[in-house]
């Protein structure tokens, strides 16, 4: 076996001060000068109380140690009656330009309507019109149909921001797990799980086998 192959190239929570977010962030911050498009792209898989899964790509918006990961959607969606029903759901990252992979694990918390007032509002007045004319994940007879939704809605507010609609909100996804993958030669890749204890004082650290 190659000597670069001996040893984890992911580092132990205790050389990251105990903080697996600090390696977040140094991943997050190489994919925004790598990936061509869209680093913030992260699957969000959600499921009903059965169990039933589903997942989709959405951007994540803001990160901290303190919060979590946050992003926004409509509520009225299929995600946002998944999130209701069961407040917990899993994200991953994939960098493919780093050949690197995040998966994160643990329950939401709505954010608060000024934080998700700001931030509808932060966005381009198009993108602010979409959204409200959108019955998001809902049968669309033809795409005229939202089409001429957009229009009225422009029509009504002919200036200015679009007052954010009540069901569009966002999420913090607190994490409980994260797992940080490399891609290394023939496939004996590089797996590193970070697990928050119970108290939420801290974090534990494991390799797995690939």
């Amino acid at each position: 076996m190659a000597d670069d192959l001996t040893d984890s190239a992911i580092p132990a929570a205790d050389s990251l001060g105990g903080d697996p977010y600090r390696l977040f962030a140094a991943w997050f911050a190489e994919a925004q000068g790598s990936e061509p498009n869209d680093p913030n792209a992260m699957a969000l898989a959600t499921a009903t109380p059965d169990g039933i899964p589903s997942v989709r790509m959405v951007l994540l918006k803001d990160h901290s140690a303190d919060e979590g990961f946050t992003f926004y959607t409509n509520m009225q969606s299929r995600k946002g009656a998944e999130i209701r029903a069961n407040g917990h759901a899993a994200l991953l990252f994939h960098w493919k330009s780093l050949r690197r992979q995040i998966r994160i694990e643990g329950p939401l918390r709505e954010v608060s309507a000024a934080r998700a007032d700001a931030y509808f509002h932060s966005r381009s007045r198009d993108a602010q019109i979409g959204s409200a004319a959108s019955d998001q994940s809902r049968p669309l007879p033809t795409r005229a149909t939202y089409l001429a939704r957009i229009d009225g809605i422009a029509a009504r507010f002919p200036a200015g921001d679009i007052p954010r609609p009540d069901h569009w909100t966002g999420f913090t996804l607190r994490p409980e797990r994260m797992e940080f993958w490399l891609d290394r030669p023939n496939r004996l890749h590089d797996r590193r799980l970070f697990t928050r204890h119970a108290d939420a004082a801290g974090w534990s650290d494991t390799l797995l086998y690939p």
